[in-house]
């Protein structure tokens, strides 16, 4: 091996290391606040249209165990189907150690991962694939606390990195169709804080809060 290409297998290495804490933090900020969720509010409204606390939790514990088998290599599309379970606070908790696990594997940056949710055909790098998931635990992390009438701050490396994958995602007439990942971007400029622009480009409203709270 070349000095040259040496140098660029080391890059590579040092940025797929940092990609994997910096996942390993956005499942740490979700798990955290999915922690102070009482089983009272599971009934309460979030800021996903239709989805009380109960269901979003559902859905984030089975994309956290869709991406952790995906990328051990199941092509399952069964295991991307909501399964409801009866502590969904634990269940959650639990699929966000195994997605963490799975991430965190010896040579998990070698593999291409099929996500059903996305195509049955293409197969994605695993470096894309674990930017998906990381902005999908950083903004389901927010959408957890604001239903709980609280909020996530993550740190700045991880609010940038957010940013910059939130801003890669296609605004197209899809993000209006039914079971579309994310609402439509809302128009804004580069005002407020790192999270709040995550927020807008996938289609949050950061002011947003329960009915309960509001005046």
């Amino acid at each position: 091996m070349s000095i040259e290409s040496e140098g660029k297998a080391t890059e590579t290495t040092e940025s797929n290391e940092r990609l994997r804490a910096l996942h390993a933090r956005a499942v740490g900020l979700s798990a955290g606040v999915v922690a102070r969720v009482d089983a009272e509010q599971l009934s309460d409204e979030t800021p996903c249209a239709g989805w009380d606390l109960r269901a979003l939790l559902a859905h984030m514990a089975t994309q956290d165990r869709g991406f952790a088998g995906a990328v051990r290599g199941s092509e399952d599309p069964g295991a991307w189907e909501v399964r409801p379970a009866a502590d969904p606070v634990a269940d959650y908790l639990a699929a966000a150690e195994e997605v963490v696990a799975a991430f965190a594997e010896p040579g998990v940056f070698e593999r291409t991962v099929l996500l059903p949710e996305f195509s049955t055909r293409h197969r994605f790098p695993a470096a894309t694939v674990i930017r998906f998931h990381l902005v999908d635990s950083v903004v389901h992390a927010w959408d957890v606390a604001r239903s709980i009438g609280q909020t996530v701050d993550p740190d700045p490396e991880l609010a940038l990195m957010a940013l910059e994958v939130a801003a890669a995602v296609p605004d197209g007439p899809e993000r209006s169709a039914p079971g579309a990942a994310f609402a439509p971007a809302l128009t804004a400029d580069d005002a407020g804080s790192t999270m709040e622009r995550v927020l807008r480009q996938l289609g949050r409203a950061p002011e947003w809060t329960p009915n309960s709270l509001r005046a």
